[in-house]
Order: C-alpha cells, then structure tokens, then sequence
C-alpha cells in the first residue's frame, strides 16, 4: 500500500484521508470561508417565500438551487426568478434536466440501476438537458446544476466555443456521486465551478478533497431522507474550519421528495423552504458559537453567479 500512498502523493494527492484533520488556507475571492445554499426553491414563490424567511431570521442566502429543472418554468417563471434574484442579489442555480430516471427506460429503476438515474440516457436526451442549459443562459441565469459528467465536459466545450456565456458556471449535484479526491479533482479539472459532495463524508475524506481541488464544496449539513437524513449541525464549524471554501447547504430531514414541483403541492414548497432558512438560523448560530471568528460573503461577492438581468427573458 506504500508504493500507492507514494504514487497518489507524487501526482499531487493526498496519500491517504487527512486524519490530522488540517485548517483550510483557501477561500472565496472575497477571502470568505463560507457561503449558504437553500435547495429545493422550486420556483419564483418559492423564492419570494425563502427570501422573505431570510430577512426574518437575519440569514444572508447566498444561492438557492432548484431540482426540478429548468424544463418545468414557464418563461414568465424564469424571469421573475432572475429579476428577483438579480434585484437581491443571489445565485439561483437551475437543474438541467431531463435525466434518466425521469425517461422510459426500465435500469433506473431496477434494484441494481440507481447509479443510472441522474445520467442522461442516449444521445437525445444529452441534447435535451444541454439544451435546459443553453435555455438557463438565455434566461439570464448564471448558474445550471449537472448530474452527468460527459453533460459536464459538452457544456464547458460549449462555455469555451462562446456558444455559453464565459462567466455560465457549472454546479455538480450530490447525485453525481464521485467521492475521492482524485475522482473529484478529474470533475473540476472538466470544468466544474463547485462540487456537490457525497452527504455522508468524514471530515478526514473532506479534509484530503479540500487538499486536491481549489473550488467551493458543497455540503449538506442537513440532509434530505434520500440521501441520507443526516442533521450534522453540530459539525459545521470543523467543516468550515478543513473544507473551506464552502457552501453550507441546508437541506431538510422529514420532508417530502417534491420533484417535479408545480401547483399540485399546494403551499408545501413554501413552507419547506421557510423551514430550511430556519435550520439555517440554528446551525448559523452553532457555528457562531463553535468559531465566532469564522468568515462569511455579503450578499453580491465575487465569484456568486447572480443571474445578469440584461439577458433575462422580459
């Protein structure tokens, strides 16, 4: 095992998780260590409602992400989401779908195919989500969530060729799946502006990724049932403290999957999103006891891909 440990080390890995546990030196452009994301705002309401919890509770929303796909908003919806995120400002980062598991095909479905759900399934659909991805950009949004890495490699060739907006940024979704820093730094080095990590990770496994990439992590401090439940409040100042730069994503335990959102649900995605800025609050201020020094963005920092209202759709 020693000759591995020395190869991984030669080419710029850790030789192993990072037990010691090391403080991160690296940080958003504006020298912040942390950020806040509330997923699962499905739309403008949604939006309107986490902000309005936001102001509430005092809790500075840097991003919301939505999952159920930029396919599933009207032009009127996208819109509104930009003006008001631009009005803000905040990041409003929308799921590129479709994905396979939401296509006719049988394996996403079967007991051993859930590692195909999040894939896009056939060449026409790898056209259809790209094409969620250039509809996002000409919406004015700055930000698109990607679930497949070869979706991942075409949209950054895309970004590349201008046929993408250059500052268009690409957030990998927990349901990627990749877990270890070489498989990670692979993902940032295709293209990837943040990466959603898996949500059950030690702060040692965060610690030796943090060591390999240099972009913002996403973690689930709170995690939703599918993927886990796990409400690890309690460890968000050490996940500062090792991973930063980071974004705190707080998902919600004991809650309903509402993917595909719409009007159906009633109030449900509203109140869901007031209760995440809540959970927001609580762990904000565990965090605020456990590393009162810890460092955060105002609203509008470098590097949040805020949507450019000037290419919104009026």
């Amino acid at each position: 095992m020693e000759t591995v440990r020395e190869y991984l080390r030669s080419v710029g890995l850790p030789g192993g998780d990072l037990n010691e546990l090391p403080t991160s030196q690296k940080r958003f452009p504006d020298g912040a260590q942390y950020r806040v994301e509330i997923p699962s705002v499905e739309g403008p309401g949604v939006l309107a409602a986490v902000l309005d919890a936001a102001d509430e509770l005092d809790v500075t929303v840097h991003r919301v992400s939505q999952g159920s796909g930029v396919m599933l908003q009207t032009d009127g919806e996208l819109a509104e989401m930009a003006r008001t995120a631009t009005d803000r400002p905040v990041e409003v980062s929308l799921f590129a779908r479709p994905i396979a598991g939401w296509d006719t095909g049988a394996m996403s479905r079967a007991p051993a195919g859930g590692v195909l759900a999040p894939r896009q399934r056939g060449t026409e659909q790898l056209v259809h989500c790209l094409s969620d991805v250039v509809r996002a950009a000409e919406a004015g949004f700055r930000s698109v969530l990607l679930t497949d890495i070869g979706t991942l490699e075409m949209a950054a060739g895309m970004r590349e060729a201008g046929l993408l907006p250059a500052d268009l940024q690409f957030k990998i979704s927990v349901m990627m799946g990749a877990a270890n820093p070489a498989a990670i730094r692979r993902i940032a080095l295709l293209g990837a502006d943040t990466y959603n990590v898996p949500t059950d990770l030690s702060l040692a496994q965060l610690a030796a990724i943090r060591a390999a990439v240099d972009i913002p992590l996403d973690i689930y401090v709170e995690a939703p049932d599918d993927v886990g439940g796990f409400v690890r409040h309690y460890e968000i100042a050490e996940i500062v403290r090792v991973a930063a730069p980071v974004y705190l994503k707080f998902g919600l335990r004991n809650a309903p999957d509402i993917y595909p959102s719409g009007g159906h649900l009633g109030d449900l995605p509203k109140l869901l999103g007031r209760e995440r800025v809540r959970r927001a609050r609580i762990g904000l201020d565990l965090l605020h006891r456990l590393a009162p020094d810890a460092v955060t963005s105002p609203l509008g920092a470098p590097g949040l891909a805020v949507p450019a209202l000037a290419g919104a759709a009026r």
